[in-house]
């Protein structure tokens, strides 16, 4: 039996079921936020805001440890999975050294365990069992999956199982992995190990990839994006990675939240895979951001890296631990969330870039094949901080599908996948860059909020609908030749530069790396995408 606190004593099988520990010390079963909070604070892992969240610091690891995931090289699953330097195998035997290291260390500790969801559509949906021995993670991982009713509790059967044990070392020469660091994902027994990192990013993107892995076979196309809802129904989706602006431009006051980060589209609609948002924070303003402000200041949330002064008043544009500091919070912190996590088919696919070399337009209409072409090119910059060991300055990156390090299977599949959503009802697709305008990064400004936001505005309610369209040269992009309220000059990258001939060096420079890029996927695309292709201009 539990107490009033949720606390079970050792050997207690249903709040441990599924997870191969025998034994174990205190366990707190699906602990509340404010207990949750009391834990971290009695242990010493975090103190309050002022306005009320618990603030933590995850130590070294300040962002994924990419170099350090690996997939269980397993019969069942072998032949799907997209092997490579982002899916590393690790073999059976190697594994089963981790597990048992990590259970070895987890029984007798005081466990703080969370039994979730993920997948706001019941009809694809997992239940997960987190068993970790740090209550703010605990705590983030509540905040971030949906929440069982406690009539869903009892007899809570786990569909998948996390062993989180952040301040447990790995022995390379023991456990077959690069450093003490470890996040593996057993497919086949849908089993996670994450050892020696206390970045909780690490827990949501690692069931992300578990739904990465299932949702395909389920007709389903999994996305790493932001999705909203207008006034009349109308879904939009929001492509792209960290830093790029999925949160912030998905968090809009009129229109209704889905998800910030990961989302489902199914033959019925979109669903939010997750319960929660998990926001960038760095330079956070009130008057450009209030839904995220508002939220971050709550009780519950966790500001996750974040400094404060004396007094416990956040400082948001303090970068001094990492540029990657982050807020955890439920979705019903933002006032005008979804109820249900779920729309309708989409009307608008966004897919966002922060162009580092300042050439690509603020906004440009893509046709389905072109869709197709930038989802699997999946262009952004890298943003300081969002990975162990990224420099100061913005790196020009192609990540596949706008999160290849989260995808167990091959890109093509998820671009098949695509394509064939697109076919099925009529989608207008956008690629937005937020990104630099008037030259590269350190020459050029970074283009503004209000601009971005405005111009999406314009998309997602149909004003640029009958707006006049050119194509530029470099790229094959339609762009809008004007827009009421935009600049004319900001609206055609090439005549923000002062410099003309730099500018086409620039954008040719980067042509040049899209056609690199997509080398690895043109002979497997179709012909449509493969003419969508972007190619340098050639004199």
């Amino acid at each position: 039996m539990k107490n009033k606190n949720g606390f079970r004593p050792a050997g207690s099988d249903s709040v441990l079921a599924g997870t191969g520990l025998r034994h174990a010390g205190p366990v707190h079963a699906n602990l509340h936020a404010p207990e949750l909070t009391e834990c971290a604070i009695r242990r010493g892992e975090g103190s309050l805001s002022a306005g009320g969240a618990l603030m933590v610091r995850t130590g070294v690891h300040t962002g994924r440890s990419a170099q350090d995931k690996f997939i269980v090289d397993e019969p069942a699953t072998r032949a799907g999975i997209w092997w490579g330097d982002i899916n590393m195998p690790l073999p059976v035997a190697a594994f089963q050294r981790v597990c048992d290291h990590a259970r070895g260390y987890l029984e007798g500790q005081e466990l703080f365990t969370q039994d979730l969801y993920a997948g706001a559509d019941p009809a694809h949906r997992i239940r997960i069992r987190l068993v970790t021995t740090s209550a703010w993670h605990a705590l983030f991982a509540r905040n971030m999956f949906i929440r069982p009713p406690a009539a869903d509790l009892p007899g809570f059967q786990p569909d998948y199982v996390i062993l989180h044990a952040p301040e447990l070392d790995l022995d390379p020469a023991v456990h077959g992995v690069r450093s003490s660091t470890g996040v593996i994902l057993s497919l086949e027994q849908r089993l996670i190990v994450i050892a020696g990192t206390g970045y909780a990013g690490e827990i949501k993107k690692s069931i992300f990839t578990a739904m990465n892995w299932l949702l395909p076979d389920q007709d389903v196309m999994p996305m790493h994006c932001s999705a909203n809802i207008g006034p009349d129904g109308d879904v939009a989706l929001f492509f792209g990675l960290s830093g790029t602006g999925k949160t912030t431009l998905s968090s809009d006051a009129s229109r209704h939240l889905i998800g910030d980060d990961e989302h489902g589209w199914s033959g019925r609609g979109v669903f939010n895979i997750e319960g929660g948002c998990y926001a960038k924070v760095i330079g956070l303003r009130q008057a450009a951001e209030p839904e995220i402000w508002d939220a971050s200041r709550h009780f519950g949330a966790v500001l996750e890296n974040v400094v404060a002064d004396a007094h416990g008043v956040p400082d948001f544009a303090d970068g001094s631990l990492t540029e990657n500091t982050r807020a955890c919070y439920p979705i019903d912190f933002v006032a005008n969330a979804s109820a249900d996590g779920q729309g309708g088919l989409p009307r608008h696919v966004v897919m966002l870039t922060a162009d580092a070399f300042g050439v690509l337009p603020p906004i440009a209409r893509l046709t389905p094949a072109q869709a197709v072409y930038h989802f699997l090119s999946g262009y952004t910059a890298r943003i300081a901080g969002t990975e162990k060991g990224l420099g100061k300055e913005p790196q020009a990156t192609f990540s596949a599908c706008f999160g290849a390090p989260f995808l167990p299977r091959p890109p093509e599949l998820y671009g098949d996948r695509l394509a064939a959503c697109l076919a099925r009802v009529p989608v207008t697709c956008w690629l937005v860059n937020t990104g630099w305008t008037g030259g590269p990064y350190g020459v050029g400004d970074r283009i503004s909020l209000a601009h971005t936001r405005a111009l999406v505005n314009a998309a997602l309610d149909g004003r640029l609908d009958d707006a006049p369209f050119q194509v530029e040269p470099h790229f094959g992009l339609s762009i809008p030749a004007r827009v009421p309220g935009i600049p004319a000059a900001l609206l055609d990258p090439a005549a923000a530069w002062a410099d003309p001939d730099a500018y086409r060096h620039a954008a040719s420079d980067l042509a040049a790396r899209f056609e690199r890029n997509f080398a690895a996927f043109h002979a497997r695309c179709t012909p449509d995408i493969q003419a969508a292709a972007i190619r340098p201009v050639r004199p």
